[in-house]
């Protein structure tokens, strides 16, 4: 997403925050139960696990939850999820991303489509957006962590590739490759992370006024109200006082 407090700030619009807080239990547990039958059931000997364990964490899952979706993908009852990449056009021309898993792909293809297509969006084939962002690893501390030039300089040790601080905190970006590596580095360093996951960063953005960040906004909300849906993904830029107005 264009700006991390950007994002952050759409993330928390009043009266959101509930209702994405079950969804987001459960698909945060929906990827610690594909990461572990994917690979090894302990976090410290799959990196993938541990990302999503991480991540977990830092957004309050209980650990009987996490518990629960590692014994979860060792059982013989364990679901097969695919993961999906779709990728489309929202209003005014902004591309989107969207990452899925799902035990029915045409239910969700289905619904996607149908979802874009509502919010004045269409879904586009696989490649169609994705050429304008590029895979990377996103570590986000809390300003607490230190300031700019102590956070920074942890960065460039840990093999960071950039390091951007605001008054919300430090986002740090490193290859998709590297983010487990970076991040452990980092902890050694600053502590636990607010937040440790691979994003799709956009390389060119679509400016937006109020209407059409309403509109995007419509968009973004219905696709992450799919319980299929694991994240959405889309390359806008706001002004601070267009934000301000959402």
């Amino acid at each position: 997403m264009a700006g991390h407090s950007k994002w952050a700030n759409i993330q928390h619009r009043k009266g959101r925050q509930d209702k994405l807080r079950s969804k987001l239990f459960s698909k945060l547990a929906k990827e610690i139960t594909v990461a572990a039958k994917m690979g090894d059931p302990d976090p410290d000997k799959n990196p993938r696990l541990r990302m999503a364990v991480k991540e977990a964490k830092s957004q309050s899952v209980p650990k009987d939850v996490i518990d629960r979706a590692i014994k979860k993908s060792q059982g013989g009852d364990a679901e097969n999820y695919d993961e999906i990449r779709y990728e489309g056009y929202g209003p005014n021309g902004v591309a989107v991303i969207v990452e899925a898993m799902t035990d029915n792909r045409n239910r969700t293809a289905s619904n996607v489509r149908s979802t874009f297509s509502k919010n004045g969006g269409n879904l586009g084939e696989t490649g169609s957006v994705g050429f304008m962002f590029d895979r990377k690893g996103q570590i986000i501390y809390p300003a607490s962590a230190g300031d700019e030039d102590t956070v920074m300089m942890a960065a460039i040790e840990a093999g960071a590739e950039n390091c951007e601080t605001s008054d919300e905190g430090h986002e740090i970006i490193c290859a998709d490759t590297d983010l487990n590596d970076v991040s452990t580095a980092l902890e050694a360093a600053l502590g636990e992370s607010e937040s440790t996951k691979l994003i799709w960063q956009p390389t060119t953005t679509t400016e937006l006024d109020l209407e059409g960040m309403q509109k995007l906004m419509n968009l973004i909300e219905a696709l992450e109200d799919d319980d299929d849906v694991q994240s959405v993904t889309a390359n806008f830029e706001a002004s601070d006082e267009v934000m301000d107005q959402l």
